[in-house]
């Protein structure tokens, strides 16, 4: 054989064989599929979370929690240009395990050819943004129709910095959660329990809502409900199988098991819902859809179908009755339920990943010495030490706005509703309660 021969067979097989090809080189199709997903996830919040929480709130709110959503994303992405990427992502030194460094402070060296692993730079940066975007957006339903608009925006500026940004980096930073071997996929812990909490935090330190809980609050447009729902369905496709960050197999499975958990999850709480009150109702089979939704997140990328179905259905009984324990028992006026779904979503799936990434159960297999009850463990340690410090932290936070610009609207522009009191506007020509 020629030497030319031999340099043209050379190359041939580098482009039959990606795997020959360098770790670091651009990979399209996962670029392309990392950019879609970025999309999705996006679209998870505006629209489909801020429809779905602006359905469930009364129509005086309506713009209220709609503008709280759109400015939580503009806000979120300033500050992750800012800084927040980078003490995430960027190394970090002796302060690894705690907190990234200062490299990437408003991305300095990003260029169209910056790569992070297969995938252009840009496209990771964007893509974990988006996250980052939804999640302070998801504890807006633990103080809706109450907080001064100006408070929020300090909340979620300082929560992100304080909760989101080193619980984020000690779980995908290779921080020191990830170096114990915590398993979350796409956010359980870093996103439901984070955010879950702090919304329980949130509702207690603001107090009930007027009239809670001996006057009726009930959601003041289903059909906007169940279209933002439907949105977050699909969008959610993008939120666990984007993370991934590869248009292989393990995007697929990421997305089967998130359909399964969430179909299972929606029926599971509409039978117990038909069952003890004698109708399903659409607002009950939506948010046994998110409880399964949340629930599967930080397993998604580590269980199979079998793991998902129980999975989904064990995260309808547990979430529904955590609803009403919460809103019946405890008399906490958690407004949209994010807690018992979200965070209680997030911890029932997070200490099932424990359990059902084992290669016996179906999932991609534990790792090599690691027993099913020394993960559940691992897991358990990372739930535990999130709840605690977003708990903590949130609560410092609020204090500390509490004290300075004060948290809660007055009593007279609660009643008015927030829309006009706030916003000097309307969401519907004809306002009602």
């Amino acid at each position: 054989m020629s030497d030319n021969q031999r340099n043209t067979f050379f190359l041939v097989s580098l482009l039959l064989c990606p795997s020959l090809t360098m770790a670091d080189e651009l990979n399209q199709a996962n670029t392309a599929w990392v950019l879609t997903a970025t999309a999705l996830v996006l679209f998870m919040t505006l629209p489909g979370l801020s429809l779905f929480y602006a359905g469930l709130v009364r129509s005086k709110n309506v713009l209220s929690v709609l503008m709280q959503c759109f400015a939580i994303t503009c806000l979120v992405s300033i500050l992750w240009l800012a800084g927040v990427y980078s003490f995430i992502f960027a190394d970090g030194g002796v302060l690894q395990p705690f907190l990234g460094g200062t490299s990437k402070l408003f991305m300095p060296d990003l260029n169209k050819g910056s790569l992070s692993g297969t995938i252009p730079e840009s496209v990771f940066f964007m893509f974990q943004m988006t996250f980052a975007i939804i999640t302070p957006a998801l504890i807006v339903g633990g103080f809706a129709e109450r907080m001064k608009f100006s408070a929020m925006l300090w909340f979620s500026g300082l929560w992100l910095i304080l909760v989101y940004m080193p619980v984020c980096h000690w779980m995908w930073g290779g921080g020191w959660l990830a170096k114990m071997g915590a398993m979350d996929f796409a956010g359980g812990i870093v996103i439901h329990i984070n955010a879950g909490v702090a919304a329980l935090v949130s509702a207690l330190v603001l107090g009930k809502r007027r009239g809670f809980p001996t006057t009726a609050m009930p959601p003041h447009n289903m059909t906007m409900v169940v279209t933002g729902a439907g949105m977050l369905w699909v969008g959610w496709f993008g939120f666990n199988g984007g993370s991934a960050l590869t248009a292989d197999g393990a995007a697929g499975m990421a997305i089967l098991v998130t359909h399964i958990s969430a179909s299972a999850g929606s029926l599971t709480w509409m039978c117990i819902e038909w069952r003890r009150f004698g109708k399903p109702s659409v607002l009950g089979i939506v948010t046994g859809m998110v409880a399964g939704l949340g629930t599967i997140t930080p397993a998604s990328g580590f269980v199979g179908p079998a793991g998902a179905l129980f999975i989904g259905i064990t995260s309808g009984i547990v979430c529904f009755y955590a609803t009403q324990y919460v809103k019946r028992t405890l008399k906490i006026d958690d407004s949209l339920d994010v807690f018992p779904v979200h965070g209680v979503g997030g911890i029932v799936g997070s200490l099932l990943t424990g359990v059902f990434a084992a290669g016996s159960l179906g999932g991609v297999g534990l790792p090599e010495g690691v027993t099913m009850l020394s993960q559940v463990g691992v897991q358990a340690l990372a739930v535990v030490v999130t709840a605690l410090w977003s708990a903590a932290f949130s609560w410092g936070i609020l204090m500390v706005l509490q004290k300075t610009i004060g948290l809660r609207v007055n009593p007279d522009d609660e009643m008015l509703g927030l829309d006009i009191s706030l916003h000097e506007e309307t969401g519907y020509h004809q306002l009602n309660n």
